[in-house]
């Protein structure tokens, strides 16, 4: 059976503009593979209704999960939860136990439960929350899209609290070998041995190291035995 297949959704201008540089995404794939889940899609939309709306029902239309980060704050450019509220139709309104959360979190820190703070409260009907235990204010998930914040130490967090729920498959196993060789002198060899393992995934990326060029061989795939067998072969190859 195959992994089931995920894509995540970056939302935030200040991505786009280059002013933030995005980790997430990095922590996600890596946090995702281990567990069996396939990230093969990520879009970066700006703070854009229309935009995030399409974004989710593309991604989460034709994907089993789907990841978002980013505009969940008590700003007025946070926008994220009422665009997947719009995206999944459902309404959007302030929950009792989100309020309740968060209004004893700055309780204890003498800060008043402001408008601004109360948006963060704000959360789409049937939704489940997402626990956030660094700043509180939680993410949530509603069908199969898991919204969480752009902050990398709480979405960190908040992937840590959704991944124990998701049932999924094998993890992916990878093992590479480096050689100080071309890609163009490699090639036709590494692609014979591709289409010997059909079910393994093989990649080259080159590098340049004083001054001489070389390669990166990658061969991935969930099957232990077959990938062992394929890197003994390109060792025998190349090593």
């Amino acid at each position: 059976m195959a992994n089931p297949r995920a894509a995540m959704l970056v939302i935030g201008d200040e991505i786009l503009s280059g002013r933030t540089r995005d980790s997430n995404m990095h922590f996600l794939a890596g946090a995702l593979t281990k567990v069996g889940i396939d990230l093969r899609e990520v879009r970066v939309v700006p703070d854009d209704h229309a935009a995030i709306v399409a974004g989710v029902r593309a991604l989460s239309g034709s994907h089993d999960h789907l990841f978002t980060s980013g505009g969940i704050g008590p700003t007025h450019d946070d926008i994220t939860a009422d665009a997947v509220a719009e995206a999944m139709g459902v309404p959007i309104g302030p929950r009792a136990d989100a309020m309740a959360l968060l209004k004893a979190h700055y309780d204890r820190q003498g800060l008043p439960f402001n408008a601004a703070r109360q948006r963060m409260a704000r959360v789409p009907e049937g939704a489940a929350l997402i626990d956030n235990p660094i700043s509180v204010a939680p993410g949530f998930t509603i069908g199969n899209v898991h919204v969480m914040a752009g902050v990398p130490a709480i979405f960190e967090a908040m992937v840590a609290s959704v991944l124990p729920r998701l049932m999924g498959g094998a993890p992916l196993l990878s093992q590479n070998l480096r050689v100080l060789r071309g890609e163009g002198e490699i090639a036709a060899d590494f692609a014979a041995l591709a289409a010997d393992y059909p079910a393994l995934s093989m990649g080259s990326y080159p590098f340049q190291l004083n001054g001489a060029f070389g390669t990166n061989l990658v061969i991935r795939g969930t099957d232990a035995v077959q990938l062992n067998a394929a890197m003994a072969r390109l060792v025998q190859l190349f090593g």
